[in-house]
C-alpha cells in the first residue's frame, strides 16, 4: 500500500511538473458547411496580415470560428490584392469568439462571399 501511494504521488508530481503549452493567439476554424461540417481546417494565422482563403474555402466558407483568445477578425469579399471601393470596407464587421454567427455566416448571406481576412488583438 505505502509502494502504491509512493508511486501515485510521485505520478502526480511529475505531471504538475510537466511544461505547460500555451495555444497561440490566431486560431481560425474555417469550414465550406454550416456548424462545423463540411471540408474544414483550423490553421492559426499571423496577426495584422491579409489572408486570402484557398480552395476550396474561397466564396464559400459557412463556418469562420476564431478560438477563444482576445482577438478579431474581419472577413472580406475578394481577394488580398484587390482594393475594395465599398464604404463599409468590404465587410460584415468583426468577427471573434463570442460572434452570433461564427457557425453559420449564411444566415447573414455571407456562405459565398468571403475570399480573406484579417486579424488583430482586441484594444
Amino acid at each position: 500500500m505505502k509502494s502504491s501511494l509512493f508511486a501515485a504521488a510521485i505520478s502526480a508530481l511529475a505531471i504538475s511538473a510537466s511544461p505547460i503549452h500555451k495555444r497561440q493567439v490566431g486560431g481560425v476554424l474555417i469550414c465550406t458547411g454550416a456548424n462545423a461540417t463540411g471540408e474544414c481546417t483550423h490553421n492559426v494565422y499571423e496577426l495584422k496580415t491579409c489572408h486570402d482563403l484557398p480552395a476550396p474555402f474561397f466564396q464559400n466558407a459557412s463556418t469562420f470560428a476564431p478560438d477563444g483568445e482576445a482577438f478579431d477578425c474581419f472577413p472580406r469579399v475578394g481577394t488580398c490584392d484587390q482594393i475594395c471601393t465599398s464604404p463599409t470596407g468590404c465587410t460584415f464587421g468583426a468577427v471573434d469568439f463570442n460572434y452570433e454567427h461564427k457557425y453559420n455566416l449564411s444566415a447573414i448571406g455571407w456562405g459565398n462571399l468571403m475570399g480573406h481576412f484579417d486579424c488583430s488583438l482586441k484594444r
